[in-house]
């Protein structure tokens, strides 16, 4: 099963991995904006890409991005359906020439993803899906691979963390799951290649105790719901897009769908809360 529109959505977000690759690792002027948050050159011509891009496929579904954010509340709980997007997503990793920078959209339908695509420019790599249609690797256009979620196993539980962002909360959280549940691996990685492991397999699960913008996880909740996983608040509701003032996700949980060990983690998380 696929979207009308995933396949030029596929294309708009290699085409703004293409743009943003002239910077990297290139001489880069960044400036803060408001929140402290780096921005770069990078950042603005993925933008612009996407933004026209997404125009021309439909003009009737408002584009919200990160570069792109200060549009009322009273609008945007107005609609129904838009683009939801992060033209750079691990802007620091990019700063610092790392691989792991991604872009991303999700198309929201009534606060809900309703398919994602994460393009990794640096290897050419892209991930998308969506509840209900499946998800994908391709490595190359026209080149595509089903993935899915791992099964339960009997080696350690894989925790994906991130490189550049945790918490106390965070940290108390990995020592009480080690505690009840034997000894973790963790996987450092950065940007929303984090959900990307739990979709393919490579990762068990993904705690987020520490600050999110509904930009930065969209589209890859997208991608690891259509692969059989899960994106929950600690109240054990998905993780949605509801239009809020301040775009700011609460703390929450990602992992396998049928993941035995799921209310011992929403459990330990709720204590931390």
């Amino acid at each position: 099963m696929s979207h009308p529109l995933l396949p030029a959505v596929i294309d708009l977000v290699r085409a703004a991995g293409a743009a943003i690759l002239p910077y990297w690792r290139g001489e880069l002027q960044v400036r803060e904006k408001a929140d402290a948050s780096p921005v770069t050159a990078a950042d603005m011509a993925a933008h612009r890409l996407l933004a026209a891009g997404l125009a021309a496929l439909d003009g009737q579904i408002p584009v919200l991005s990160e570069e792109a954010s200060e549009i009322p509340l009273s609008e945007r709980q107005r609609w129904q359906r838009w683009w939801l997007v992060d033209p750079l997503d691990g802007t620091k990793e990019f700063i610092a020439g790392s691989e792991e920078f991604t872009v991303n959209v999700a198309l929201i339908e009534f606060g809900r993803v309703r398919f994602g695509v994460v393009g990794q420019p640096s290897s050419g790599r892209c991930f998308y899906g969506g509840a209900g249609l499946g998800a994908w690797r391709s490595e190359a256009p026209g080149q595509a691979e089903a993935i899915g979620v791992r099964e339960a196993h009997d080696g350690p539980l894989v925790v994906v963390a991130s490189r550049r962002h945790s918490s106390p909360a965070q940290e108390s959280l990995l020592a009480g799951l080690s505690r009840r549940l034997g000894d973790l691996e963790l996987a450092s990685i950065g940007s929303s290649l984090k959900f990307c492991l739990l979709a393919e397999g490579q990762a068990d699960c993904y705690p987020r105790l520490a600050p999110t913008s509904q930009w930065d996880t969209a589209a890859a909740q997208g991608v690891l719901e259509g692969a059989g996983g899960l994106v929950l608040g600690l109240d054990g509701a998905p993780l949605d897009y509801a239009a809020r003032e301040d775009y700011l996700n609460p703390w929450f949980l990602a992992l396998p769908a049928e993941a035995v060990w799921r209310d011992d983690l929403l459990r330990l998380a709720r204590e931390l809360a």
